[in-house]
């Protein structure tokens, strides 16, 4: 196999870019080579399989789409609170926004595991490893709400964001912050516990 770090990473990039744009059916090795601009059979010289690409995928997307951490040390700053929570659930939708590619990308490497039980298996052992990151990030930052508040925000704001990427003006935008705010809200309960 090859090994320019820079080039494998450039061509998942691409494939990740293949992926939102084309879906899995139009995620091949000359659909990467074109969209990372080398030569045809350069993908093929980096994975060995599709699954192979697929799996790089999975590796990297969470890296492209997760948050810059100066970032989230600003958005933490603040003292805990519900008023952080609903900061934190509109700071996710805008990052959905504004990476729309990515969790695209994101959409469609769920629906390719509904059929490749490897890349279920892999997928899914992302997911919750970042999801549990999440409700620890939550809970040990001595914000309000358990475990079910974070995993009920977690589903509500996954919900949202495949209306927003799939079906843009469903819910209506000028209705996404008031929605948001009703949700953590409703999850935290009258007392933020």
């Amino acid at each position: 196999m090859v090994r320019n770090p820079e080039r494998r990473t450039a061509l998942v990039d691409a494939a990740i870019e293949v992926l939102a744009r084309d879906g899995a059916r139009g995620l091949t090795f000359r659909a990467v080579d074109t969209a990372a601009a080398v030569p045809n059979g350069t993908a093929s010289n980096y994975f060995a399989s599709r699954d192979d690409l697929l799996a790089q995928v999975t590796g990297q997307i969470h890296q492209r789409i997760a948050p810059d951490p100066d970032e989230v040390a600003e958005v933490m700053a603040a003292p805990p609170s519900r008023e952080l929570v609903v900061e934190l659930m509109h700071w996710i939708n805008r990052r959905v926004t504004e990476n729309r590619t990515g969790y695209l990308a994101m959409l469609e490497l769920r629906l390719e595991a509904t059929r490749r039980p490897e890349l279920r298996a892999e997928l899914t052992q992302v997911m919750r490893a970042t999801l549990e990151e999440n409700i620890r990030f939550h809970v040990e930052g001595g914000l309000p709400g358990d475990r079910t508040a974070v995993l009920l925000n977690y589903l509500a704001m996954t919900g949202l964001m495949l209306e927003q990427l799939t079906l843009p003006g469903a819910v209506p935008v000028e209705e996404t912050d008031g929605l948001i705010s009703a949700l953590v809200e409703r999850t935290l309960g009258p007392d933020g516990a």
